[in-house]
């Protein structure tokens, strides 16, 4: 998952609303939004990673909520562990969130931001293996986390709320829905599908060369010719009555046509209800 907004707890009956894309290499074989188990049982709805067995963004049945980005580095290379497990720690039954910092080795994992909430309790959190002053340095440095207040996120391939363009595209969007009312996917959709990159001046500069930057640059991202871009969006919109919770997940999932750009090709929204 490589663009994230999200607002947690900005007002009683909507304790969250989230828009998602995911981009990924199109060979890498992925499970889209689906009901599935982890290993000690606990039913969770989101995306799985076949080839790991891990999520990049779900919810358990209790409540519980984990998202995932990796952070851009120019020698990204494989950690000794997959970062897809970071999310299904959080989402097993009775796991606390000291339990999981505990549990974390920093140099276990590539670079990454792990998001996780209880809709339960209102509790958030972020954690990630690199200081969010220099997040694409090659150190870890050890865990930097922090509790996190009601409010507008973005996360994408640095730290948390850093203001790359199409992280705040993305978080403005987010802003927007909120004040529309109950029917908040038109503008998601949009930021989510928008292909455009920034100026140039305002690219990020993250190691990588200059051409995968810009690329990777837009909301929604197009390496076709190199096997990579956005591959699923995701929008979750969480409604509470008193105790009681209702998630209301969409997916898209994306192919590369045969030829031309890769752009906005969604299947036929899959859409799964959680309470």
């Amino acid at each position: 998952m490589c663009l994230i907004a999200f607002a947690i707890e900005t007002a009683p009956a909507r304790p969250l609303l989230l828009a998602a894309n995911r981009d990924e290499f199109f060979e890498r074989p992925t499970e889209p939004l689906h009901r599935w188990a982890l290993p000690d049982g606990t039913g969770v709805v989101g995306g799985r990673d076949l080839r790991d067995g891990g999520t990049w963004l779900g919810m358990n049945e209790a409540g519980r909520v984990a998202m995932l980005t990796n952070v851009r580095s120019a020698n990204p290379g494989p950690g000794r562990r997959s970062r897809g497990e970071l999310p299904t720690r959080w989402l097993k039954a009775g796991h606390s969130w000291e339990a999981l910092l505990s549990g974390l080795d920093a140099a276990d994992y590539g670079g990454f931001n792990l998001v996780v909430g209880d809709l339960a309790t209102g509790f958030w959190a972020w954690v990630s293996n690199r200081h969010p002053a220099q997040p694409h340095a090659e150190q870890t440095g050890g865990l930097h986390h922090r509790r996190l207040a009601p409010g507008v996120y973005g996360l994408s391939n640095a730290a948390l709320d850093t203001p790359w363009p199409k992280t705040l595209r993305l978080k403005r969007a987010l802003q927007h829905a909120l004040s529309t009312g109950p029917d908040a996917q038109a503008p998601l959709v949009s930021a989510l599908a928008d292909p455009v990159p920034p100026e140039p001046a305002e690219l990020p500069d993250t190691g990588v060369p200059a051409e995968w930057e810009r690329a990777l640059s837009s909301p929604f991202v197009d390496l076709s010719g190199r096997g990579y871009g956005t591959r699923s969006s995701l929008l979750l919109d969480v409604a509470r009555r008193g105790r009681d919770f209702r998630a209301d997940f969409t997916e898209w999932t994306h192919a590369p046509p045969p030829a031309g750009p890769h752009r906005w090709t969604g299947t036929a929204p899959r859409r799964l209800q959680l309470s």
